[in-house]
């Protein structure tokens, strides 16, 4: 599987391998067909490209250019119309070449606005974060989103608290480096008061923080035997919900994608394959081959009901490392540009906020 790494300066078309094969005429023309079927979603003629797009030839010369870039595979020619359409290898392309084409990595101003307001008022949990940015982004791109949890094997305790809930019921609470909040239910002993859960809570915070939360490392007993089986029962509470902890990702705009293709079997096949988390958690891992933000398009990512399908992928970073992930799931003819600068936006304002969190 190929991506295009989303790169925040120009590059020189020579660094990029199909761009090495066309020249500017072949290139300009190329990119001006992808514009127009992204917007309009019909084949492309050779006689309205050269009007609209200023290209400085003839139609006769465009018609010549467009033949010439279909039999490299660049552009299709539906059966049906006079007209082309770009294909897999057209649209990667003009992504690889995006930074040279067209102003990218900055959002509409409305749209930024809008991410900036978001942050600014996103409180609570974890999970309702990561729920709430993924109906944002989807907002912003109007195609599926998708927001995958910070994996947990790695995280570190922040801080572990027990908080009395009756008379022999306690809830043990501890919240990772990640953002994510662990938390078990305790059956207390009898006699066991709040001096006791006090000390528990202090040892704990003692040997855990800063370490992951199912860390072997042993725990010193204090000698007071209520406490000590307390904190027993608390450690093991918290490893255990951390197993049954899976990968979440969330799903938001699927909506989106009804309205995107004409062929209900494709609208089918699309909604089912968000339906399935484990499905949609592997391949955003796929698509995301390096700590940057990757486009995988149309049949690059190998999944045959997902082949008129593109996907845009950035990883989010909490306090310096690699949380999770975010993405996009559009048509292979969605607004690149700003759907690669939403991601981009998006991923670095998460990581911003669970970071400060």
């Amino acid at each position: 599987m190929t991506g295009a790494r989303f790169d925040p300066e120009p590059r020189p078309l020579g660094i990029i391998d199909s761009a090495t094969m066309l020249d500017d005429r072949k290139a300009a023309i190329l990119r001006a067909v992808v514009q127009e079927y992204i917007h309009t979603a019909q084949p492309v003629g050779s006689a309205h490209l050269a009007r609209a797009h200023n290209l400085g030839v003839s139609p006769a010369t465009v018609r010549n250019e467009m033949a010439a870039l279909e039999r490299e595979g660049f552009l299709a020619h539906p059966h049906t119309s006079a007209g082309r359409i770009p294909t897999d290898k057209g649209y990667r392309f003009f992504v690889d070449t995006i930074s040279i084409s067209t102003p990218q990595g900055v959002l509409e101003p409305a749209k930024k606005q809008q991410v900036q307001t978001f942050f600014a008022r996103a409180h609570g949990q974890l999970e309702e974060m990561l729920h709430d940015t993924s109906c944002l982004l989807s907002s912003l791109t109007h195609y599926a989103a998708m927001v995958v949890a910070p994996q947990h094997e790695d995280a570190t305790v922040r801080s572990v608290q027990i908080v009395g809930l009756g008379a022999r019921v306690a809830l043990v609470v501890a919240v990772l480096s990640t953002g994510a909040v662990e938390k078990a239910t305790l059956e207390l002993d009898e006699g066991v008061g709040e001096e006791h859960l006090g000390a528990a809570t202090a040892l704990l915070n003692r040997h855990l923080v800063g370490h992951p939360i199912a860390d072997d490392r042993s725990i010193v007993p204090t000698g007071n035997p209520s406490a000590d089986r307390l904190v027993e029962a608390a450690r093991a509470g918290l490893v255990d919900h951390h197993k049954r902890e899976a990968e979440h990702v969330f799903v938001d705009g699927a909506s989106h994608m009804a309205a995107t293709f004409e062929a209900v079997a494709t609208v089918r096949q699309v909604l089912t394959i968000l339906e399935q988390q484990y499905v949609v958690v592997s391949l955003l891992r796929e698509a995301l081959h390096d700590d940057r933000l990757n486009v995988v398009i149309g049949t690059e990512h190998r999944v045959e009901s997902l082949a008129e399908c593109s996907i845009i992928v950035a990883p989010y970073e909490v306090d310096g490392g690699r949380a999770g992930t975010i993405g996009v799931l559009g048509p292979t003819r969605m607004n690149y540009p700003q759907a690669m600068a939403a991601v981009a936006a998006v991923s670095k304002r998460l990581g911003r906020a669970l970071s400060e969190s």
